[in-house]
């Protein structure tokens, strides 16, 4: 394991050094240190409040992120890189790079199920998580049992160019596009292109959710041999879930004569999804487009593109995944007030009868609210999240 910043320590005696060149190394060493701190604060200071994430938050979501990858994915990168070693240099270790690494989830998921020997870096604007992100990639051993190479950059991603990806064998990233806009995914197919790297970009949201009852959760699962797809079949695949999901939920209401959920839904949906829209601090938001929006962009230099659906399926008779489910809820909730603040008892309406169905009250933020389809522990809350890889052409570095 590694760090890109100085030891400073590692310079305070160096006797082989001559007094004043070591005065020099020292004071070197130390406006290196003011310099990367100036550039961190730089960093931090440009970033929209939007596109921080706190710590617990990447936690919570981090075992659902994990169940809901999509393996198949996986192995077309693992069978990529294995290639890519052949036929360049077999004894060099394989680059890989993590966009937004955040607490460094996505190297700790990756890294046991892609071939060695691996080196990483892991970029995000958040010195604080990458420290986490170096904690957690401790001890990582790749697929074929050797040790793995972390390094970390403290660097604002909205630089994106050939420079920050030049080397990389595969560029990877997890629940970020939907903060960036269209010229941003055109930078970074540009700098891929140029890098002749593949991508691995897992768990953009697609701009679905519904809240499935126990009795069509289970048949609510596709298979996942079934999702593999190119850009043009998932678009399609993608729309014609989203109007499944809609008539199902139409059908319940429709059954239900006392209450009628969907409505509610649908509006909180359609205020989320366009408060996702808003400028992240990285143009306006591409949002749930994003996923099919770069595959686009890559299809157009030429890259081989896979999409998959990757759906969260929060069981919400497990307290783990409950609490996933009303931190969303609460999270839903907020941006859809923003969006729509004209609607706020509509909304908190809304959010008391979803946050009762999730099985757990908590009084301090939700009062003693139980909604008329209160039903502890019961059902599914289905998140929808596309997965892409895609690799270069043929004839890429």
């Amino acid at each position: 394991m590694a760090s890109d910043h100085p030891n400073l320590l590692s310079l305070h005696a160096q006797p082989h050094l001559a007094p004043d060149a070591q005065a020099q190394a020292q004071a070197q060493a130390q406006a290196q240190a003011e310099a990367q701190a100036k550039a961190q604060a730089e960093a931090e200071a440009k970033v929209h409040p939007d596109a921080c994430f706190d710590a617990n938050w990447l936690a919570l979501r981090r075992t659902a992120d994990s169940a809901a990858r999509a393996p198949e994915l996986e192995a077309h990168a693992a069978d990529w890189l294995r290639q890519r070693r052949m036929a360049t240099a077999p004894a060099r270790p394989l680059r890989l790079l993590d966009l937004g690494s955040g607490s460094g989830a996505n190297p700790c998921h990756l890294a046991p199920r892609l071939p060695g020997l691996q080196q990483w870096t892991l970029i995000d604007h958040d010195a604080g998580l990458l420290a986490r992100a170096q904690a957690a990639c401790a001890g990582l051993h790749d697929a074929d049992g050797g040790s793995v190479d972390v390094i970390t950059r403290c660097l604002d991603l909205a630089r994106i160019d050939a420079h920050m990806l030049a080397g990389a064998d595969l560029v990877c990233a997890s629940a970020l596009l939907d903060l960036v806009d269209a010229a941003w995914l055109d930078r970074l197919a540009d700098a891929c292109t140029a890098a002749g790297s593949a991508l691995l970009v897992t768990l953009s949201v697609d701009g679905n959710w519904r809240f499935v009852p126990d009795a069509a959760s289970a048949m609510a699962a596709p298979a996942r041999a079934a999702t593999v797809q190119t850009a043009d079949e998932a678009t399609r695949s993608i729309t014609d879930h989203a109007i499944d999901a809609a008539s199902d939920d139409a059908i319940d209401a429709v059954a239900d004569n006392t209450i009628d959920p969907v409505a509610d839904d649908d509006f909180v949906r359609t205020a989320f999804n366009a408060h996702q829209r808003r400028d992240k601090g990285l143009g306006a938001a591409l949002g749930p487009d994003a996923a099919p929006a770069l595959a686009t962009c890559l299809e157009k230099r030429g890259f081989q593109v896979r999409l998959a659906l990757s759906p969260w399926r929060l069981r919400l008779a497990d307290p783990a995944q409950a609490a996933l489910a009303r931190a969303l809820i609460d999270g839903w909730r907020d941006a859809a007030c923003a969006q729509a603040p004209d609607a706020h008892a509509r909304i908190a309406a809304w959010h008391a009868r979803r946050i009762a169905a999730c099985g757990l009250d908590d009084e301090s933020s939700h009062g003693s609210c139980r909604g008329p389809d209160r039903s502890p522990g019961g059902g599914t809350l289905e998140v929808g999240h596309i997965d892409l890889f895609a690799a270069p052409p043929r004839n890429a570095r």
